[in-house]
C-alpha cells in the first residue's frame, strides 16, 4: 500500500492511500479519515460508498464528516467506484456506464468481467486491506452510500448481514432491476438474464428473504432523479412486507447533490455510531 497523503483535520487523520488489486487488476485508490484514538486501540469502521461519475475524493472533499467522525471516533472508508486505468475498458461519453460508474458489481460479460470486479473488491480485498493497515475494529462495521453507492450499500448489506450493525443510504437507487440506470448497468456488465440481477437489487433481495436489522434513508424531494431512478417508494413497500424498522426522511426542497448529502452526513455519522459503540 502506498501512501499518497496524509492530512491533519478535527483531531484526525485524512489519508489517501493506492494499492495494487487482485479484484480489479488494476491499481486502486481509496481514503481512509482515522480519529486520534490511543497506542493500540481500534475503532469502528463507516464504509461510504460513492455514486455515478465519482471518486473517492467527491465526499473526502464535500461530505464534511470529519468532525463528527472525530466526535463519534469512527473511521471512515471511502473506496472508488471503478477500476481506473488506460487499460480499464469504458464507454466514451457515457456518464452512468464504464469507469466511475461500476455499480458494485462483479461483472460477467466481456469486456467487463476482467476488471469490472468492485463486489468482489469492497466485499472481500478492501476489508482485508483495512483490517491489516489501519485501527480498525472489523466487528463494528456501518455503512453508507449515495445513489448508485447508496445501491451498493444496500445490496452489500442485505449479502452480509452478519457483517455490519448499522445500514444507512442518501438518495439510494433502490430497485435497479426496474429503472433506466439499472437496466443498462446491470444488462451491460451481467448480461440479459435478470435474475442474475436480483442479487444487485436491494427490493429483489428483500422479495427473496434477505434482511437488515434496521434502515435510515435521507432523500430530497426536489431530486430530479427520485420518480424515475430511485423509486424510494418500492424500497419502503418492501420494508413494510418484510417487517424491517425503516425510517424515511423525505426532505423538502433539497435535491441530489451533494448540499444534500452534507446537511445530513453528521447525523449520519451520529446515528451509525450510536449502533457501532453499544
Amino acid at each position: 500500500m502506498e501512501t499518497l497523503s496524509e492530512i491533519r483535520s478535527h483531531s484526525g487523520t485524512q489519508g489517501v492511500y493506492r494499492h495494487a488489486s487482485s479484484a480489479t487488476g488494476t491499481e486502486m485508490t481509496f481514503a481512509v479519515f482515522v480519529p486520534d484514538h490511543a497506542p493500540g486501540e481500534t475503532l469502528p469502521v463507516l464504509w461510504y460508498l460513492s455514486g455515478l461519475t465519482c471518486t473517492h475524493a467527491n465526499v473526502m472533499e464535500k461530505g464534511e464528516y470529519r468532525a463528527a467522525c472525530a466526535a463519534h471516533r469512527v473511521i471512515l472508508v471511502a473506496p472508488d467506484t471503478s477500476p481506473r486505468g488506460d487499460d480499464v475498458p469504458d464507454a466514451a461519453g457515457e456518464y452512468d456506464f464504464g469507469k466511475g460508474a461500476g455499480f458494485y458489481v462483479d461483472a460477467t460479460q466481456a469486456p467487463w468481467d476482467t476488471h469490472y470486479r468492485m463486489r468482489s473488491y469492497i466485499e472481500d480485498e478492501l476489508p482485508a486491506l483495512i483490517a491489516a493497515q489501519f485501527p480498525a475494529d472489523m466487528a463494528r462495521q456501518g455503512i453508507t452510500g449515495h445513489s448508485m453507492g447508496g445501491h451498493g450499500a444496500l445490496t452489500i448489506a442485505l449479502r452480509n448481514p452478519d457483517r455490519f450493525r448499522s445500514v444507512s443510504a442518501f438518495a439510494p437507487i433502490c430497485a435497479p432491476a426496474l429503472v433506466p440506470w439499472g437496466e443498462k448497468a446491470l444488462g451491460r456488465y451481467l448480461g440479459e438474464d435478470r435474475a442474475a440481477w436480483s442479487e444487485y437489487d436491494a427490493v429483489a433481495l428483500i422479495a427473496g428473504g434477505a434482511r437488515l436489522p434496521e434502515l435510515l434513508v435521507d432523500q430530497g424531494l426536489a431530486d430530479n432523479f427520485l420518480a424515475d431512478q430511485l423509486r424510494t417508494e418500492l424500497l419502503e413497500a418492501a420494508c413494510a412486507a418484510a417487517g424491517i424498522p425503516v425510517t424515511i426522511r423525505m426532505h423538502e426542497g433539497y435535491d441530489h447533490s451533494y448540499f444534500f448529502i452534507s446537511t445530513f452526513m453528521a447525523e449520519h455519522v451520529g446515528w451509525h455510531a450510536a449502533r457501532l459503540t453499544r
